[in-house]
């Protein structure tokens, strides 16, 4: 399992923009599928999206398809997500991990502090 350590999140309006780093310490991110993860209040977490290790396909969960982009840069051993046209709906702490580029489930269920993004008016 690796250690990875989320970052920007924050209050933002609706329709509004954010993107979120995933930073990886101690190993490469560079043979690992990483994904984001989000759990809103009252509800279970689910998968937002996952970047596969080998060939940096993308995949998305419906609900964000066509407004958050994920990418990696392994040189600064980093994955972001990149959150536009937010939405009320959106509000939630995201956490980054090791995922299935197929199922964007995670592959262990071990979790960070995660960053918190809220979007309200």
């Amino acid at each position: 399992q690796l250690q990875l350590v989320e970052s920007g999140g924050g209050l933002v309006r609706p329709g509004g923009s954010l993107r979120l780093s995933c930073a990886a310490s101690g190993f490469s991110l560079d043979y690992h599928n990483i994904g984001w993860f989000r759990q809103a209040p009252g509800k279970e977490r689910e998968g937002v999206s996952c970047v596969s290790s080998s060939d940096n396909i993308t995949n998305y969960a419906d609900s964000v398809q066509g407004r958050f982009t994920l990418s990696r840069d392994n040189t600064k051993n980093t994955v972001y997500l990149q959150m536009s046209s937010l939405k009320p709906e959106d509000t939630a702490i995201y956490y980054c991990a090791e995922c299935d580029i197929t199922t964007l489930e995670a592959l262990y269920d071990s979790w960070g502090q995660g960053t918190r993004v809220t979007v309200s008016s």
